[in-house]
């Protein structure tokens, strides 16, 4: 891509559109896919689904399943779901009878364990025959491509989330402050909200530091030093961590804390609390996925527009980055219903679906292609997400690897290393000098350097 700056009339909620499918119809569609089903036995009998029910809500997933009990009427179908399910059915996992379908999502879900665990079915010759609306391969239209472990692919990318900093474009707008574009202006935006309103600008959630480390910290890093540097971090490399881009980044996240632009109570403030701080005009930039309308809308003030960016931490002429947090649905190795669990696998990865996905939930399937604009039922600013996405040039995409076996373990105490260090530094407790070296030397004591 071209790195060139991102128009501002896409940082505007009213202007941002995002990914747009364009609905045919539904009783085509469906019809012509239960044809064309690359399932090679019987559809019928029970189908067993687990899905996490969280800031997206379940209505999508209801929906799906009635429009596939009305295509493939001999199939049973029971949910297994809400925002326990995976603690509540992790018993059914380790005991080899799992669920025939599952979403992975939600805390308690680990789809690097569960491949390591050898839970998840191999669907890479399966897969590979699927196409989106009859044409084009389904592995060649996700966004951020299915993941491959091996050179082989056990889940298939359904939701493309990712993180970024959100503002109310209304307040914006009417206080005449400027949308940024890199750290410069953010850091100066903060500054001048702060003198105009009072207000420290910036919060995060101390609670659940991971949203400092996605909305942040990664796409920080990915904008420094693209894929290999966000991934060697991540992993724990030590030359990464003693690098001079990730003491930069660090610099950059130390000036925003020397400045006094963060919320001083952020420590002991859950992710809904700094949400409801953010709707209140308490504080006006918050990292969080794109949940967040969906999750939030009974809260949401009149007159308040959700305006979404990537979180500016790149340089001046620099493309915004963005790391998608995708979210997969695979099927168990040991489904007892494998031509069903296939056959609504494939029925979920259709443009209808795809446009009632961006309805119901505020967010967008990870596919190509699906035009939005002309659906009155998507909010204004999930079109203009969408056109972000799928507009080259103004932002840059960075996949983050999924590591495995011992790789996957130092990765899991990477992060959990980062967030403990992302509280210390927020609260100026230590450096960015001080937050790099503690970084690698914990990646060196993993790998036993």
């Amino acid at each position: 891509m071209s790195r060139k700056k991102l128009k501002r009339n896409l940082l505007s909620v009213s202007a941002i559109s995002l990914i747009a499918l364009t609905g045919c119809s539904s009783d085509d569609s469906s019809s012509e896919q239960a044809e064309n089903s690359n399932t090679e036995g019987e559809v019928s009998g029970e189908l067993e689904v687990q899905y996490f029910v969280g800031g997206y809500g379940d209505e999508w997933w209801k929906s799906t399943i009635e429009a596939f009990k009305e295509e493939y009427p001999d199939v049973e179908v029971i949910e297994h779901s809400g925002p326990n399910i995976n603690e509540e059915m992790k018993t059914r996992w380790i005991s080899n009878n799992p669920p025939d379908v599952v979403y992975i999502d939600g805390n308690g879900a680990n789809e690097t364990q569960m491949i390591n665990d050898g839970q998840l079915m191999d669907l890479s010759d399966w897969a590979g025959d699927l196409t989106f609306e009859g044409d084009t391969p389904l592995m060649d239209s996700f966004i951020s491509p299915a993941q491959e472990v091996e050179g082989a692919v056990y889940s298939l990318p359904l939701v493309f989330d990712t993180w970024g900093a959100w503002y109310d474009s209304a307040w914006f707008e009417e206080n005449g402050w400027e949308v940024p574009e890199d750290f410069d202006s953010w850091l100066a935006s903060m500054k001048t909200i702060q003198d105009d309103a009072g207000i420290e600008p910036f919060i995060t959630t101390g609670q659940y530091p991971q949203y400092f480390q996605r909305g942040v910290l990664n796409p920080a890093f990915a904008a420094a030093g693209g894929e290999d540097l966000l991934n060697n971090l991540s992993n724990g490399v030590v030359e990464a961590w003693e690098s001079d881009e990730a003491l930069e980044i660090m610099k950059k996240v130390q000036e925003i804390v020397d400045a006094g632009l963060i919320d001083e109570g952020f420590a002991a403030r859950s992710h809904t609390q700094t949400q409801m701080n953010f709707l209140m005009h308490e504080t006006a930039y918050i990292p969080v996925g794109f949940w967040l309308p969906n999750e939030m809308a009974n809260d949401t003030p009149e007159g308040f527009e959700y305006g979404f960016i990537p979180t500016p931490m790149n340089n001046s002429g620099d493309a915004m980055a963005l790391v998608p947090d995708i979210r997969p649905v695979a099927i168990a190795k040991e489904a007892e219903n494998p031509e069903a669990a296939k056959a609504f696998v494939e029925f979920m990865f259709s443009e209808e679906r795809a446009q009632a996905f961006a309805e119901s939930t505020g967010a967008i399937m990870n596919l190509q292609g699906v035009d939005l604009s002309g659906n009155e039922n998507v909010p204004e600013f999930l079109k203009g997400i969408n056109d972000l996405i799928n507009n080259p040039g103004a932002i840059e995409i960075y996949n983050r690897a999924q590591p495995t076996g011992e790789e996957m373990e130092i990765a899991v105490e990477i992060t959990n290393e980062v967030k403990a260090r992302s509280v210390d530094i927020l609260m100026g407790k230590i450096t960015a000098e001080e937050f790099v070296k503690a970084m690698a030397d914990k990646s060196r004591e993993l790998r036993g350097e």
